[in-house]
């Protein structure tokens, strides 16, 4: 069995708060070795074990591998135009949702299996070592099951967004969209996914159909996830709370009770501010969340309409200047917070038995990406101890 050393780190972030100053566990002039694609040793560099192998990572400093937790990488197309009619001035309303799923239905399996993988070697490049992945530009069982295949090339985590919108073929009959989800879709694209997801929001689905679909995904096996309050304020997270979802994904629109139920739930925040960015949006108040006691993750939100980008730093600058975040806070929230929302404890850190997932910065702390915004400063990402 091979170790590799990984030593001469100027700033290591653990996210072991028992470890080092505070919920980052940040720690100086240590090392750690890498076996079996996992953690097994960190410490003073001057106690370092004997190992087979040793990377210098010359003074910089060395994060845990990002963590995004709601992207939607399986589609084809553009939007740009309808991107630039924001920049004008008109408003953000999800109705381009229709526009990708004609395109995607339109598209061959290796034209989306290839869009897939270039933007899997975005995430790669950016940092992201775990990503989730939704279905959800289908809209019919054959094309959602695609999307499904497709994305399980990439990822672990696999999420059925069968109820994304209504696709046109059932206009009008909403109700009807959501019964072919619940009684057809859901049982097959439990072969294949991990979680079941709605979008629970004006102009998508309402509290009792969203229930419904989430119902049947968790009887058959998924586990729940939510799109909550991007567009308006519904009891979309009330709804997360009840049913033990994972996370709910934008709270761009929250009250008091939703801040209490998050807060006293098991129930992850998942922040977008690409998506807030990219639609001229307000951005929720990370600082009421976190005052509260809520848990907080940033995610990519990765998708051809409302929030195209694969970089978690932009999304940590955004949260930092518009969120009120701190550095530490964001850096956290799209790494340990990431984990948090996909229920994983193998990532997300940089501990003995976690999983060997880094990225080496060109930077001397992790403070830069905030304060650097818009420079790529990963200068190495490593999966499960390898180079990527």
């Amino acid at each position: 069995m091979s170790a590799t050393l990984f030593d001469n780190i100027g700033q290591l972030v653990t996210n072991d708060p028992a470890g080092g100053s505070d919920a980052l566990g940040i720690l100086s002039s240590v090392a750690f070795v890498v076996e079996s694609g996992r953690v097994s040793w960190v410490g003073s560099a001057k106690s370092a074990p004997p190992c087979d192998s040793r990377v210098d990572v010359e003074g910089a400093a060395v994060i845990p591998g990002f963590v995004d937790s709601h992207s939607h990488p399986v589609f084809a197309g553009d939007r740009s135009e309808e991107f630039a009619a924001r920049m004008r001035g008109e408003a953000y309303t999800g109705g381009g949702i229709r526009d990708t799923v004609a395109r995607t239905r339109a598209a061959s399996e290796s034209q989306l299996q290839a869009n897939f993988q270039r933007l899997v070697g975005e995430f790669h490049t950016q940092g992201i070592t775990t990503f989730e992945a939704k279905s959800g530009y289908g809209l019919t069982t054959e094309d959602e099951l695609r999307s499904l295949a497709i994305a399980s090339t990439g990822t672990d985590e696999v999420t059925f967004l069968g109820a994304h919108v209504v696709p046109p073929e059932f206009s009008g009959n909403t109700d009807g969209y959501v019964e072919l989800v619940a009684s057809q879709m859901v049982p097959q694209a439990a072969q294949i996914a991990k979680w079941v997801d709605v979008f629970c929001d004006r102009g998508a689905f309402d509290v009792d159909q969203s229930r419904l679909v989430l119902t049947a995904g968790i009887e058959a096996g998924l586990k729940p996830r939510i799109h909550a309050n991007q567009l308006t304020r519904t009891d979309a997270v009330l709804l997360a709370v009840e049913l033990d979802c994972a996370s709910a994904d934008h709270c761009t629109h929250l009250n008091e009770d939703d801040i209490t139920a998050l807060a006293n739930s098991n129930t992850v925040a998942t922040l977008l501010p690409g998506a807030e960015f990219s639609t001229r949006s307000q951005y929720p108040d990370a600082r009421r969340l976190i005052a509260a006691g809520a848990t907080v993750a940033i995610a990519t939100d990765c998708n051809p309409g409302s929030s195209y980008t694969t970089s978690m730093a932009f999304c940590i600058a955004l949260a930092v200047r518009e969120m009120n975040l701190s550095p530490a806070e964001a850096l956290w929230a799209a790494t340990a917070g990431g984990a948090k929302a996909l229920r994983r404890t193998d990532v997300g850190a940089l501990v003995a038995g976690s999983r060997a997932d880094f990225n080496i910065l060109s930077a001397p702390s992790y403070v830069h990406f905030a304060y650097r915004p818009g420079v790529n400063l990963i200068a190495a990402t490593y999966s499960e101890g390898r180079k990527l």
